[in-house]
């Protein structure tokens, strides 16, 4: 029993809210077996709301409720499963006369019946159809949350409806109010998070309506109380689940009889509550819950949805502002007076209170900032624990305690100017203390409860100001997305002021537009390339990991070929490329022969000739020559007279060819692209020997020099004898750092098909490091560049371990692998699942 000298808001936190033995007393409650056959426990009132006598513990549910009742019901919980949403059946009538609402649900091994008296047929879905028609075309975040409040009081009737948000820190705030006119306000008051504890906060996640009817109201315990002593019945999901004393005590010290409150749920996390008060005993039908649950669903979708909207448009503003501030910037000179300049602008783009600029050891500030001559202290601060990153605290002095001026300044973000850490813009806010208005009237007080005066919103006000003492207002995900882009912005303009001479200026200028047009040209014209690949009609019959296997296949051509055109100045050689396209078929004993002159291919022609080989290869290793051992490719060039490339392939040895069908999406990708890309002209002839094709790649696209080549490619002999690598182990654990969560995603599927499922993924190096604590791979996979680091720590750490590891890169070479790990084996980005799967095995055998 809670006693006056043992209740504080800390018991709230202890409390088995989801067991408490009993329910309110506007229904009972009947627990029985799976198939709601035989009563296994049940509420005291259940004897008198049923009109019946006697026991109930062991009676069949159909002796009390009747035949159709019970099929009903029985037919009602097979319909659902979770029991987060039970099956409601509205306005039953029982054998007796009498009409129920009834709300069932499985719960453990059992079901749970809940009856309300049922005193009129309502439309919940009419009625939910209404609510949501009123809010469903507002575009503003405020709005909806005001509207919401007038509306949810309007329809329902509560003498006071409260829109709650949490903070970040688990405290709330009341940011919306609809009440009856001589009731005091609440509005923009806040409240500590011990206020709703954490195991009530989960039963708001599992239970998005919560209906107390009366504060005052008995309890009504569930029977035989021998059994609820042994095991409590769990009624997490239960609508008439008793409330907890520690609650009904706060409400009563409010002057609150019944009150209702309403999850939102946004992004699977509990953003706040619509809490409705009423100070008299009020009691909600079910229907009118089940409205009330689909407007408060509607309504955290809705407001996802503008929050997501509101993100955009505020990033999108503050890079328009950045453009101009960028385009305003290129014209001038001293990189200096650029940025201090800048700093009200700066400002506009962030909810704070005043910025300061650190550059070259000189100071220059707008609005509040920490006092005079403790900027120096401050930078150094940062510099020693952001590691050159954005960084930001919302109490400072707990940070840095030599910030000892919490009243001035609680809050900073910074943003370093370089990459060396040494200049920094700053943003500030204030305690939040400062910015607070009260809402209502402060001296007033309320009853004093049985348990005293601990639980009331004023001592939970002042509670809440004294946890939040020198901390400001957090500092938010929209927040440090509009500081990257203040980042790169500022970044650019120190390094080109700092890099290019007042002389260049303008030529740079122009070089970069066209950069920024021919890249956007290049962007465009591969992500239509890729379009085409992933749309292109294909065969009924064929199986989809067939289509995957070859689209990935082509989309590694491409890739292939855009690492030979950007480290190559635009293009290729076709002696490289048909050398990188054919590797994987020198094994065995086939043959394969390269004769040409030394050409190189431009970016246009190059790509479109990847992609053109790519096929070759691929149907060559399906149905002809390279499909079984002795089979024999040839490939011959020449420059022809017009400085064209005349191209020839030749296979032999293979199956013999057969009539040819209908033509798949690779061989008019063959026969198409060289005429329609390039204006040239493919021919190919199905010889019954072997494939036959010419090919011929206009002057424009090429570059020629005089040697020529004649190469017969040996056989390469694979590690292993049976020609295979081993099967990896199922089970294996593997560490894997990757920066791009797609990639990750994709690389851990290709993982979890071959029953490697126990993989930890590392965002960081940081990140890898720290799990390494605790966490011992038996292998690990690491993106060399992460963005902002690289796993260079990461293979220095697995190398101390004794644990191998193979390096992943997008690169086409191993100039990107850090010195003293030549050894290491590289696995080429996008990631292919055989060739993934076979580094891992090798490196593992080799270890």
């Amino acid at each position: 029993m809670l006693t006056a000298s043992t209740v504080d808001l800390s018991n709230c936190d202890r409390e088995p809210i989801h067991i408490p033995g009993s329910i309110q007393p506007h229904g009972c409650l009947l627990a029985c077996d799976p198939g709601v056959t035989v009563i296994r426990r049940y509420s005291a009132n259940a004897t008198s709301m049923l009109r019946t006598e006697g026991e109930l513990k062991g009676r069949q549910v159909a002796d009390l409720l009747g035949e159709d009742a019970t099929h009903d019901l029985r037919n009602a919980i097979a319909q659902a499963p979770d029991a987060s949403r039970p099956a409601v059946i509205a306005h039953l009538r029982l054998p007796n006369g009498d009409h129920f609402d009834i709300a069932v649900h499985r719960q453990q091994d059992g079901a749970i019946l809940e009856f309300e008296p049922s005193l009129r047929r309502t439309q919940p879905l009419q009625l939910a159809r209404e609510m949501i028609g009123r809010v469903k075309d507002i575009a503003d975040i405020d709005l909806l949350i005001s509207s919401s409040a007038k509306l949810v009081r309007t329809v329902l009737g509560y003498d006071r409806v409260m829109i709650y948000r949490f903070e970040d820190d688990g405290s709330g705030k009341v940011a919306s109010e609809a009440k009856r006119a001589d009731l005091e306000s609440f509005l923009g008051q806040y409240f500590p998070a011990s206020d709703i504890p954490r195991q009530a906060r989960i039963l708001y996640m599992q239970n998005p309506i919560r209906v107390i009817s009366d504060a005052s109201g008995t309890r009504v315990p569930l029977l035989p109380q021998d059994d609820e002593a042994r095991q409590p019945l769990d009624l997490s999901f239960a609508h008439l689940r008793s409330v907890s004393p520690i609650h009904c005590e706060y409400l009563r010290n409010m002057g609150v009889a019944a009150s209702m409150s309403i999850s939102i749920i946004v992004d699977d996390k509990l953003w706040g509550l619509i809490a409705c008060h009423h100070y008299a005993p009020k009691t909600l039908t079910m229907s009118e819950r089940i409205a009330a649950e689909m407007f408060g669903e509607f309504f955290s979708l809705h407001l996802l949805s503008l929050r997501q909207k509101r993100k955009l448009d505020i990033t999108t503003e503050a890079r328009r502002a950045l453009d101009r501030f960028l385009q305003s910037a290129s014209h001038q000179t001293d990189v200096d007076q650029i940025l201090a300049s800048a700093l009200p602008e700066f400002q506009k783009l962030l909810a704070c209170d005043g910025v300061g600029l650190w550059m070259k050891d000189r100071w220059t500030a707008i609005g509040t900032v920490p006092p005079q001559g403790e900027e120096e202290a401050l930078a150094a601060f940062v510099s020693r624990n952001s590691e050159g990153r954005i960084w930001g605290t919302k109490s400072l002095s707990t940070d840095f305690p030599e910030a000892d001026y919490p009243e001035v300044v609680s809050g900073v973000l910074s943003v370093p100017l370089s990459q060396i850490p040494r200049d920094y813009l700053f943003f500030f806010r204030k305690e939040r203390l400062q910015t607070l208005n009260w809402a209502g009237n402060p001296e007033k007080t309320y009853e004093v409860g049985p348990l005293g005066d601990r639980l009331t919103p004023r001592k939970s006000f002042a509670i809440w100001k004294e946890t939040v003492r020198h901390q400001a207002e957090g500092w938010r995900e929209a927040d440090f997305e509009i500081a990257e882009a203040i980042r790169s912005a500022t970044v650019e303009i120190v390094l080109r002021h700092n890099e290019l001479m007042q002389e260049e200026r303008s030529k740079a200028d122009i070089r970069q537009r066209m950069l920024n047009e021919e890249l956007n040209h290049r962007v465009k014209n591969i992500l239509a390339v890729i379009k085409s690949l992933v749309a292109a009609p294909g065969q009924e019959e064929v199986p989809i990991e067939h289509y995957i296997g070859s689209l990935r296949g082509r989309i590694h051509a491409l890739s292939h070929a855009h690492d030979q055109l950007t480290r190559g100045g635009g293009g290729g050689s076709l002696s490289d490329l048909l050398q990188a396209e054919l590797l994987p078929y020198r094994a065995g004993l086939n043959t394969l022969t390269l004769t040409g002159g030394t050409v190189t291919l431009d970016a246009r022609a190059h790509a479109v000739a990847a992609l053109v080989i790519h096929e070759l290869c691929t149907n060559a290793a399906k149905y002809g020559a390279l499909s079984r051992p002795g089979g024999a490719l040839t490939v011959e060039w020449q420059r022809t007279a017009d400085d064209d490339c005349l191209i020839r392939w030749n296979e032999s040895g293979g199956p013999a060819i057969g009539p040819i069908g209908r033509k798949g999406f690779g061989t008019a990708l063959i026969e198409r692209s060289i005429p329609y890309d390039l204006g040239g002209t493919s021919h190919l002839d199905y010889k019954p020997e072997g494939l036959a094709a010419e090919f011929c790649i206009p002057g424009r696209f090429l570059s020629w020099e005089t040697p020529a080549i004649a190469e017969e490619l040996p056989p390469v002999q694979d590690a292993q004898p049976t020609g295979q690598s081993q099967p990896l182990q199922a089970g294996l654990p593997v560490l894997l750092v990757e920066d791009q969560v797609l990639i990750a995603m994709d690389a851990e599927m290709m993982l979890a098909d071959a029953g490697i499922e126990n993989v930890v993924t590392a965002s960081s190096s940081t990140d890898a490091l720290n799990r390494l604590k605790s966490f011992r791979p038996a292998i690990a996979i690491l993106d060399i560049n992460l963005g902002r680091d690289t796993s260079v720590p990461v293979a220095e750490e697995l190398a101390r371990l004794g644990i191998p590891f193979v390096f992943a890169t997008g690169y086409d070479d191993r100039s990107i692998v850090p010195e003293g790990f030549a050894d290491v084996p590289v696995v080429r980005k996008p990631y292919d699942s055989v060739a993934l799967l076979k580094a891992l095995s090798d490196r593992l055998q080799g270890r």
